[in-house]
């Protein structure tokens, strides 16, 4: 069934707000899409959300140029470290994130069942169990910093890998915020607030065109075994309404999340998060 233009503006102002604030888009997407009586799991809707990434990855790019130009730009050496970083942490997410796909794709998948990692979290048990994780996270980090004088570092090459490394469990799990684990991660290895918020939708963006490639494959693939032929137009322009939606949702997040932070109250965020877990559970009790 195809989607209404409501439908799509709907998806992309809450996948642009949730996106770039620490209590997981893909969870809030997850519970929409449900709540129209779309299926999550579908390759189309996996593509049109990782369409959607684009118009926030746009606002994340357009709010932080400035800042990345002085936190990681200031002379060549600051440029080759910080690429090293990224590049590093990058790796370790790609890595982790893809053996667990294959881990729960290939062995934990019940009697052996060649099941997809998107069907498997698109059970609202699970993205609850995800969100209330990512909460406790948010919550011990925002408490702990706050009790820690607040430091200006530069990023060093380990916290760079434990930032990449704790992206990569948020990959293959939905409702658990990749901006949120972290930020997180950088304050918990006192980072300060500022460095760990711009490597982290550094990170997001080298993320963001990857995720796209990966989930037009899987499209192509899909239609390739049903026989089907692969119109991109008509999925293309729904999506670029969507992007635009995203993207104007995505700079009110950034500006909000960045005052918030400012002022030392990450853990909000991570309340949300446990709320928000309780919501899924009812709506999972329920059936949906």
């Amino acid at each position: 069934m195809p989607l209404s233009i409501l439908q799509i503006l709907v998806l992309g102002l809450i996948q642009g707000a949730t996106e770039l604030l620490p209590v997981s888009s893909s969870a809030h997407v997850i519970v929409a899409e449900k709540l129209m009586g779309l299926d999550p799991s579908t390759p189309e809707m996996t593509f049109l959300l990782a369409m959607l990434h684009t118009g926030t990855m746009v606002a994340v790019i357009l709010f932080f140029w400035k800042a990345w130009q002085n936190s990681f730009g200031s002379n060549p050496e600051q440029v080759r470290s910080t690429l090293g970083n990224l590049a590093l942490a990058t790796l370790y997410t790609l890595a982790i994130g893809a053996g667990l796909q294959v881990l729960i794709e290939k062995v934990i998948a019940p009697h052996g069942d060649r099941t997809e990692i998107e069907e498997l979290f698109s059970n609202l048990w699970l993205v609850a169990g995800a969100l209330a994780a990512a909460g406790v996270l948010i919550i011990v980090a925002g408490l702990r910093h706050k009790q820690e004088e607040e430091h200006d570092y530069d990023i060093p090459v380990a916290s760079a890998g434990w930032i990449g490394a704790i992206q990569g469990l948020a990959v293959p799990f939905r409702g658990f915020s990749r901006s949120g684990a972290t930020i997180s991660t950088g304050l918990l290895l006192r980072v300060g607030k500022k460095h760990a918020e711009e490597f982290s939708f550094a990170l997001g963006v080298i993320l963001t065109p990857l995720a796209i490639a990966k989930e037009l494959y899987r499209l192509v693939q899909f239609r390739h075994i049903e026989g089907q032929p692969l119109h991109l137009g008509p999925m293309l322009a729904p999506g670029l309404i969507g992007m635009a939606a995203s993207f104007v949702a995505g700079l009110v997040a950034l500006k909000l999340l960045t005052r918030l932070l400012a002022r030392g109250r990450w853990q909000y965020f991570g309340f949300y998060c446990l709320a928000f877990a309780a919501v899924v559970c009812v709506l999972a009790q329920r059936g949906l």
